[in-house]
């Protein structure tokens, strides 16, 4: 992973490497982004636009539940120095009370404990910012005609490359499938297979809610309360995947000129869905990937859990890229459409990592939670746009000593009059008019 570091702290650019768990004991750098590269600007929080404004005592309280699974435990099991930075200042969070006397002692409490870096991917100012929340939805536990789309449950003949035991978590990101008879690993069944019935007769089905578009909601949002006929409301969470990457269906709408780019959202989607039920099924799938469930209660009461293991507070919490430590605090500054369906809302807040997800790919990456229900589905929904991203680095981090004690990378290779000489001749341009199919074909990914 390359960083880019602009900074007048000198050996520091080793340092924040090692500080971010980026390169390891040898120098060897860990690559759970596949090389993504990151850069990395020291900044003042005189820099950043509307931080004295934001309402920190919400986000202190934020980030003590982010603090308990840190205070739970003696040691910090990924040895990333950034884990362990974190414990220490969740130590002195727990002493702080709640600090919701004095507006500016939660803010002091950040600006003592933590230093702002701007974050983002080489040569990019800014990163991409969703929106996702918990979709409360009817439904039944038999099918019946009003409620006839099931949820399901993970199939047990669905297994990650390395992993034997179904019982073991489900890991995000794994070659995923199904053994053949040879005990060999093939693709699993895809949305189309699914919808179809490919897992019929297994007896994984959780509970039957009212059509389609409503399942695959709750697959990309990740868990959602589905209320029962007898009163009961079932809570579901993110339980595995069937190894496939996601495809929005509104990016294949506006590909098809079905939705104007400037209209599309998830109720336009539902609008466009309801209103095509014959061709909806083909356009679902287009998006091979789905989502199976696990049940984490039967309480219509309390936010769900992220990936962190606690429970996530609406505005507060975002979803962000495994590389970034859980209990992380951002500080977000963008304009979003959140009091309408334009972005004009100024959204300048301090937020904590607490969750993750598959399409949530980056250094600069994150899904914003919004909480349950329509409303907070509607904003959710409208929320595809650009923003900055500071990281807060504990203070425990020292960039000096870090570096004095890691290499630092290697430098750029020189490269000689002869070895230019040798590169081989650039590529002849295609000519106006010349067959596309004369042209050499790129290389398929994949």
């Amino acid at each position: 992973m390359s960083v880019r570091l602009r900074t007048s702290f000198g050996r520091s650019t080793a340092a924040l490497l090692w500080l971010l768990g980026v390169v390891s004991a040898q120098a060897q750098t860990l690559d759970p982004l596949n090389n993504t590269d990151m850069q990395l600007e020291p900044v003042t929080w005189t820099d950043l636009d509307g931080w004295a404004a934001d309402d920190h005592t919400a986000a202190f309280i934020t980030f003590q539940t982010s603090c308990k699974p840190f205070l739970a435990r003696k040691r910090m099991s990924d040895g990333r120095p950034i884990s362990g930075a974190l414990q220490e200042v969740c130590k002195r969070a727990a002493t702080a009370g709640p600090l919701g006397t004095d507006k500016y002692k939660a803010r002091n409490f950040f600006e003592d404990n933590f230093r702002p870096v701007r974050v983002g991917k080489l040569g990019e100012s800014t990163g991409l910012l969703t929106g996702y929340y918990e979709p409360i939805v009817d439904g039944s536990r038999f099918p019946n005609p009003e409620f006839h789309t099931p949820l399901y449950r993970r199939p047990r003949d669905l297994v990650a490359a390395g992993q034997k035991q179904a019982s073991l978590a489900f890991p995000n990101r794994a070659t995923v499938g199904r053994l053949n008879p040879k005990k060999q690993l093939e693709p699993y069944h895809d949305r189309g297979a699914i919808e179809t019935g490919a897992l019929d007769g297994q007896k994984l089905e959780i509970a039957w809610i009212k059509d389609p578009f409503e399942a695959m909601s709750i697959q990309i949002q990740g868990s959602a309360r589905v209320k029962l006929e007898d009163g009961t409301t079932l809570r579901i969470n993110y339980d595995s995947h069937n190894g496939y990457s996601y495809t929005a269906v509104g990016r294949i709408l506006i590909e098809r000129n079905l939705v104007p780019r400037e209209e599309m959202s998830m109720e336009r989607i539902r609008q466009w869905m309801a209103a095509n039920p014959d061709q909806a099924p083909e356009l679902r799938s287009t998006n091979r990937s789905f989502v199976f469930f696990r049940i984490t209660g039967l309480s219509a009461e309390g936010e769900p859990s992220g990936a962190q293991g606690v429970p996530l507070t609406p505005g507060r919490s975002i979803a962000v890229d495994k590389v970034h430590v859980y209990g992380t605090p951002f500080f977000i500054e963008a304009d979003l459409p959140i009091d309408g369906t334009r972005p004009t809302t100024k959204f300048r807040r301090l937020m904590v990592a607490q969750d993750t997800g598959s399409a949530i790919l980056g250094p600069a990456r994150a899904d914003l939670y919004w909480g349950a229900g329509d409303e907070a589905g509607r904003i959710a929904g409208r929320i595809r746009h650009q923003g900055r991203f500071v990281l807060l680095l504990p203070r425990e981090l020292d960039l000096v000593e870090a570096g004095k004690q890691m290499p630092l990378p290697l430098p750029k290779p020189v490269i000689t009059e002869e070895a230019e000489k040798a590169k081989p001749p650039a590529k002849k341009p295609r000519k106006r008019g010349e067959p596309a199919a004369l042209a050499k074909p790129k290389a398929r990914p994949g």
